[in-house]
């Protein structure tokens, strides 16, 4: 490759680069019904998620907390807490949809069509169902999405949809503060 045209890439990669901004997540005017989100974190549930979600509020199920209980169940071992599910995948669904949320409506037709175990990853995707204008809030629209949890081996763990409000662009709440001068970051190579 001669030198003219490895500027000629460098120049052409340079071009392509994105330029680097903050993630301010999706705003009302960002949704279409019909778009579909694969959010991207999932997580492999353990028994201390498990124990402590359980203990944390009160339930007191023994098929989530007594292994030799469990192991004389249908499925021989504890189940994952259901509502802990139910908050997991709606955590990891917050980066897509509601990063920018004035407030959650609601949960609708919450399933759990099949048990959740520790040592299970749980994944996450959402469709958008319906979005509107707010009648009494002008500075956000309502959003409703269908949600669906999945484990590692792709088998639907929870279904539900959830709507909630998300501010409009530009309307939301400003992060006030300083930050520190970015000439503090040693120079790029």
């Amino acid at each position: 490759m001669t030198h003219l045209s490895r500027n000629k890439n460098r120049k052409l990669l340079e071009m392509r680069k994105p330029e680097t901004t903050e993630y301010s997540g999706r705003y009302f005017e960002d949704f279409s019904v019909g778009d579909i989100y694969y959010h991207p974190m999932g997580k492999t549930v353990t028994q201390a998620d498990n124990q402590i979600y359980t203990l944390a509020t009160q339930n007191t199920a023994k098929t989530h907390l007594d292994a030799n209980f469990a192991k004389q169940t249908e499925f021989g071992l504890p189940l994952v807490n259901s509502t802990f599910i139910l908050a997991l995948v709606t955590g990891q669904s917050t980066i897509d949809l509601s990063f920018n949320v004035y407030a959650n409506l609601g949960w609708d037709t919450v399933r759990m069509p099949s048990p959740v175990f520790e040592g299970d990853t749980i994944y996450s995707r959402s469709k958008v169902l319906a979005v509107r204008d707010s009648k009494s809030k002008p500075s956000v629209g309502i959003v409703t999405v269908a949600t669906e949890g999945y484990n590692q081996d792709s088998t639907i763990v929870i279904s539900y949809e959830r709507t909630f409000m998300v501010y409009r662009v530009g309307q939301g709440p400003q992060l006030e503060g300083s930050r520190p001068d970015e000439s503090t970051f040693p120079a790029a190579k």
